[in-house]
This record gives C-alpha cells, structure tokens and sequence, in this order.
C-alpha cells in the first residue's frame, strides 16, 4: 500500500489483531524482565486472596503488545523503516486475568507528512479481553514513516 492510500483512511479502522493468550509464563517473563514482581501479577495463591481472584498481566506488559500488534494488525504502507515515536494518551481500563486473551483494534486518527519524506501516523489502538464488555487499554500512538 501506498502512503497516499492510508491518507485516505484517516478515521477508519486499519485493523485487527489475532487474539493473544496473557497467560502466567508471558505474564511471568515480563515481571523477570521489568523486575516488577508484585504478587498480584506473579502469585497465584496470593493473587487468588487479592482484588481479582487470580493474576493480572502487569498494564505495560498489555501495553507493549502494541509493537506486535503494529505487525500483524496493521498492513503498513511502503516505506523505508517505520519508527515508534511515542503515545499521546494511555488509559488502563480494565486488568487482564491470567489466560484471558486480548487483540488490539487500530483507529487511524492522523497521517500528515511533516517535511518531504517524513509521515506521522496517529492511531488510536483498542485492546480488547476476550468476551468482556471493557477493554484493557486505550491508547493514542504516534509512529513516524520515512519513505
């Protein structure tokens, strides 16, 4: 897809991700990579006592599916390297329960070419839990282009 093509979506949705399982050895691996290690993310039998009866994936563990869900969810247009530039929004709706699955919904809200060769992309990425009404996150990203 061209550049142009994608400007001519601004306001649609662009895509939708396959589900992805936020079991306890992602959530796990995560903790042991951010050493975040509160219980209510990595015991189980403690989590069972806690405020949602089981382990909850850590909110930027959830949020950094965004990367993967750039890359299966979203086909991007032609350009030479694609560049995380930042999030202007980012709100945690709901907590993730170990096992549950999530996808990401990808809103493009902006595309506008800020000097020749150089596009900012704005879009407003859902994550949904599997068979919940309220999603896990809400969130407006910013990826820059250069062509």
């Amino acid at each position: 897809m061209e550049i142009a093509e994608l400007a001519g979506k601004v306001g649609q949705q662009v895509g939708t991700t396959d589900w992805y399982v936020m079991d306890q050895a992602r959530i796990d691996a995560f903790a042991d990579c951010t050493e975040d290690q509160q219980f209510i993310h990595v015991d189980p039998v403690a989590a069972k006592d806690g405020p949602f009866g089981t382990t909850i994936a850590h909110g930027f563990l959830t949020l950094s599916m965004l990367a993967r869900f750039l890359q299966t969810g979203f086909e991007k247009p032609n350009v030479k390297t694609t560049v995380n530039y930042g999030l202007d929004k980012v709100r945690f709706l709901s907590p993730v329960k170990s096992g549950k699955r999530v996808r990401g919904l990808l809103k493009l809200l902006d595309l506008t070419e800020k000097r020749p060769g150089q596009w900012v992309m704005k879009l407003e990425v859902t994550v949904e839990i599997e068979g919940e009404e309220k999603p896990a996150l809400l969130a407006e990203w910013i990826i820059q282009f250069l062509v």
